[in-house]
């Protein structure tokens, strides 16, 4: 019974259309998150100089903000996922799962 309703699910063209929008809406995220991290790390590799450049008169370096931001944009990033999954592709999932359950 449990296989049938597998079957059932994938057969579905919804449910293709869903797990197509989620994996490229992901990986989309997943690119745009690697470029800040990796550009980060290749900044601190490369251009040191920058970093340790401080801002102002005070003893904040351009590296504090800008690790910072990595951070931040690490949590933005993660609540933009969650809160789309949370709402379209789960409503997605739940009509998919009433259409073809019996």
């Amino acid at each position: 019974m449990h296989d049938d309703l597998v079957q059932k699910i994938k057969a579905d063209p919804s449910y293709h259309k869903l797990v197509s929008a989620r994996s490229r809406y992901g990986w989309t995220l997943t690119w745009m998150m690697m470029a800040v991290y990796y550009g980060f790390i290749l900044l601190i590799a490369f251009d040191k100089e920058l970093l340790a450049t401080r801002i102002g008169n005070g003893v904040m370096t351009w590296g504090m903000p800008m690790g910072l931001f990595v951070i931040v944009f690490t949590v933005l990033i993660t609540g933009i996922y969650v809160r789309r999954a949370n709402g379209e592709f789960d409503e997605h999932t739940a009509a998919i799962r009433a259409r073809v359950q019996p």
